[in-house]
């Protein structure tokens, strides 16, 4: 059986690591990159990092507004797929390469495959929240990271090929920490000491597009009588230059690093503050607690946990909330047993 996984992004790359080493041993798996991502920090360190497979098809789509880059990705993967002629095309999370992917299997009539199915900001200002509903609501299978996103398709309707496998970053964390902790310098690098620092990443549109929010994100930090390490996002960086000003010293701007670099930054932190949905569940599951800097959350569970806190953009709250974050004494399993991959795996088979 012939699978195309379709990618593009940093969080799919990490995903499709260890899903498609599970795959590949039953399957005959094709991988296609987009190229939404394009730059080698935020995308070619990771397929060598995580060694996976050099992808059948790079797409080279680039950058570009919505409707442009999930165009071109349409007619350019719809190419590929009659070439190819797939039983299954696998897509993940939520960013327009994941809906681009759906739409063109579908639109062909090639069963489609979601992994991370179900999550809900409810904030449909997220160009992400429209890609994982349309891309939900025309997929055949749909494998939930955990329970609560499976009654949200029950509740709008979805409950044909719908199983809860588990959070395949979690199955990432479970099998590179060990790696990151044999290998990473980074800390070295960085002259940084364990718990002796903050982490933070800001890239979301509504964050980085958004002046206000992004100078209250800025002073927040520098108000912050604490070391902030923050690799910058490209387009952060762009946003933050145009905006002419800086957080004081204590604000650490670097590169963005590959992932296991960045994981043994999450575990050697304090606390990480992050507009970033699967840096929110990387914190959980390295337990370090985190601070949203947002309004709403996909992963609502690490909130009612007790290991995440919404907050906002408001520099006084992120500034409390810093200063004022004790992690519980919990920590219940959230995300699976770390073999959704497998699962993942198990559940194609039966559609054999």
């Amino acid at each position: 059986m012939k699978i195309v996984s379709i990618v593009g992004a940093r969080p799919q790359f990490i995903k499709v690591a260890v899903v498609s080493r599970v795959l590949r041993e039953q399957f005959h798996e094709v991988i296609l990159n987009t190229g939404q991502h394009y730059d080698d920090g935020m995308s070619g360190i990771f397929f060598r990092e995580l060694g996976i497979s050099n992808p059948d098809y790079n797409l080279g789509v680039g950058s570009g507004s919505h409707a442009k880059q999930t165009g071109e990705m349409l007619a350019k993967i719809e190419a590929v797929l009659l070439k190819e002629t797939p039983d299954w095309v696998l897509v993940y999370g939520d960013t327009n390469s994941t809906l681009a992917g759906a739409l063109a299997a579908a639109k062909l009539h090639v069963p489609v495959a979601h992994v991370e199915a179900g999550l809900r900001s409810y904030n449909r200002a997220m160009p992400e929240e429209i890609n994982r509903i349309a891309t939900d609501h025309i997929s055949d299978l749909l494998f939930c990271p955990t329970f609560s996103a499976s009654e949200i398709l029950r509740g709008e309707g979805i409950s044909r090929g719908v199983y809860v496998v588990g959070d395949v970053m979690y199955d990432a964390v479970m099998r590179y920490l060990a790696i990151a902790e044999k290998q990473s310098r980074i800390l070295e690098i960085l002259r940084i000491t364990p718990k002796k620092f903050l982490l933070a990443t800001i890239h979301r549109p509504s964050n980085t597009d958004n002046i206000e929010n992004l100078r209250e994100i800025l002073c927040a930090f520098g108000s912050v009588n604490e070391l902030i390490v923050f690799p910058v996002h490209p387009r952060t960086r762009k946003a933050i230059e145009a905006l002419g000003t800086r957080a004081n010293d204590n604000v650490r701007f670097i590169e963005p690093v590959g992932y296991l670099d960045m994981l043994w930054l999450e575990k050697n932190a304090r606390l990480i503050l992050t507009d970033s949905g699967g840096l929110q569940k990387e914190a959980y599951a390295v337990g370090v607690p985190c601070i949203t800097l947002r309004t709403e959350t996909e992963w609502i569970e690490t909130v009612k946990t007790g290991w995440n806190a919404v907050v906002g953009t408001n520099r006084e709250l992120i500034v409390e909330t810093v200063k004022n974050f004790v992690a519980p004494d919990t920590h219940p399993d959230l995300f699976g047993d770390g073999h959704a991959s497998e699962k993942i795996a198990t559940h194609l088979l039966e559609f054999k």
